[in-house]
């Protein structure tokens, strides 16, 4: 793993959500170190996805403060927004690509939206970065709906990483993809954050991804964030629901280690 910068690049304090009357984020904390790839866990409707979201600014919070790459987000002008926005990219759950667009106009969206350069330039990065998820040149002109799953990943990753960002947000990345097929984007990610400086921030239930390539991981429980550490720390780990997850009856890896 890493050896992690203690620079943060991302800080949340005190972060209240909530949905009606319920707190899905109670008073939370979390910091994000430059470099690492962090793994964010918690059980099924615990506010994983809730807590990416209100980052990038999609869900409102009732309380606290987010700061990205040293800027406050609450008191950011337009323009500090957009500027913060270029430094990241994000990859949702079921890859959120424009059906009407093909995979070439899918990666470029992000480069029409924020950057004034020319038609060629941005066909040249679109390429770019297709191969640089591991993708041919055939698939350029499809559209989504002749894409398998793990393709709409690796498409939706090139868009995440159009802009060159710093910090790229994952949710579920391997969620409906074949154990051969996560295991193999798991080390797309790895290969990416070593060769261009990442730091990932990666929403997971995924305990082979958690093993595989999370230098640190932080356990979202009761709408706070309860622990976080290496996965030696998760293992060591006493409390029941950390207990049931990472050493429970399908932690296979993790029984194997413990």
């Amino acid at each position: 793993m890493a050896a992690l910068s203690k620079e943060v690049v991302l800080s949340a304090r005190d972060v209240v959500v909530a949905f009606g009357e319920r707190n899905i984020l109670d008073h939370l904390d979390l910091d994000v170190y430059r470099g690492e790839v962090l793994g964010f866990v918690g059980g099924s409707g615990a506010g994983k996805s809730v807590l990416m979201r209100t980052i990038i600014g999609l869900i409102p919070k009732r309380e606290g403060i987010i700061k990205v790459f040293g800027q406050y987000l609450d008191t950011a002008t337009e323009e500090q927004l957009v500027a913060v926005e270029q430094r990241w990219g994000i990859l949702f759950q079921q890859g959120a690509l424009f059906s009407s667009l093909t995979v070439l106009q899918n990666v470029q969206f992000p480069i029409r939206e924020y950057l004034n350069v020319s038609e060629r330039l941005m066909d040249e990065i679109a390429v770019a970065k297709l191969e640089m998820v591991g993708l041919s040149p055939d698939v350029q002109s499809k559209f989504p709906s002749e894409l398998s799953g793990g393709m709409i990943k690796r498409v939706a990753l090139a868009r995440a990483l159009a802009l060159d960002p710093e910090l790229v947000f994952l949710d579920e990345p391997t969620s409906g993809l074949d154990p051969i097929g996560a295991g193999e984007f798991d080390e797309l990610i790895k290969t990416l954050q070593r060769t261009l400086g990442l730091t990932v921030y990666m929403v997971t239930h995924d305990l082979d991804s958690l093993h595989a390539i999370c230098d640190r991981i932080a356990v979202l429980a009761g709408g706070k964030v309860i622990l976080t550490g290496t996965m030696k720390d998760m293992l060591a780990s006493e409390h029941p629901w950390l207990k049931s997850y990472f050493r429970g009856k399908r932690a296979r890896m993790a029984n194997l280690e413990s």
